[in-house]
């Protein structure tokens, strides 16, 4: 739970900061789980708040997703658009559009096109498989118990065939596993904020996933790191908030805080 201490140590730096940069998974932070991700929409009032905390001059607001920003921006109806990290900091894209991608190892290209020939399979057993530039996901959000235990079997096994070469990574996450090229996580696009941000900035992450903990570690000791989630899990993190309300107020004691300031 919230420790106040900690909370309003931070709201006083912030209120003190010459600027500030908030980061912000998607995917189970600031939208709940669909079973079709294409659904996956805020938390009703959060598109408000963000479009608040986007209009904040001389402020950063930057989400950082897992997700192909293909598929990631159409979700987020803001007047205002903030800066976008996806396929795990491998994509970028900044408010005026400009977009950079981390080139694929030849051998991580190799092995993605013959974890692609697993689909059918995958799709047999219930499954569903999402391609992105640099990975392959396999969901099993919405299978039952039993049903997942024998889909995640059968990816370990062929799994364990490619592994050796080290060309791919694997990466559960919360619904299912993904095959990822190594080099690039959210961990990468926090430093890289981080080294951007001017001296005194004050700075948060707010996650839901393991793969936020990579962001969480790259956070340590330069920001306030936010686990946000229903229930409580080992973590990284300095506090713990439940969504949709904790959300909301964080969101909104931010907006109110800098608007002051600005």
């Amino acid at each position: 739970m919230p420790d106040s201490t900690l909370l309003q140590n931070f709201w006083s730096a912030l209120a003190a900061a010459p600027t500030a940069a908030l980061l912000l998974d998607y995917d189970g932070t600031l939208a709940p789980f669909h079973i079709d991700p294409a659904r996956a929409r805020p938390y009703p009032g959060v598109e408000g708040l963000l479009d608040r905390l986007g209009r904040l001059p001389g402020d950063r607001l930057v989400i950082v997703s897992g997700r192909a920003l293909d598929d990631l921006c159409p979700l987020l109806q803001l007047d205002v658009r903030p800066e976008f990290w996806g396929c795990h900091g491998r994509e970028r894209r900044l408010p005026d559009g400009r977009h950079s991608f981390t080139p694929l190892p030849e051998a991580a290209r190799q092995a993605l096109a013959e974890a692609e020939g697993w689909t059918a399979t995958v799709t047999a057993l219930g499954g569903r498989v999402e391609r992105k530039p640099g990975s392959l996901a396999f969901h099993w959000r919405g299978l039952a118990p039993g049903h997942q235990r024998a889909l995640e079997r059968d990816l370990e096994t062929r799994f364990a065939a490619l592994a050796e070469a080290g060309a791919l990574e694997w990466n559960p996450f919360d619904g299912g596993i993904e095959l990822r090229a190594p080099g690039c996580d959210k961990g990468q696009a926090v430093r890289q904020v981080l080294a951007e941000l001017g001296e005194g900035a004050c700075v948060a992450y707010l996650g839901d996933d393991h793969t936020d903990e990579d962001a969480f570690r790259a956070l340590a000791g330069r920001g306030l790191r936010v686990l946000l989630r229903p229930k409580w899990r080992a973590t990284a993190a300095d506090l713990w908030l439940r969504p949709p309300e904790g959300l909301r107020a964080f969101l909104e004691h931010w907006a109110d805080i800098r608007e002051r300031v600005r």
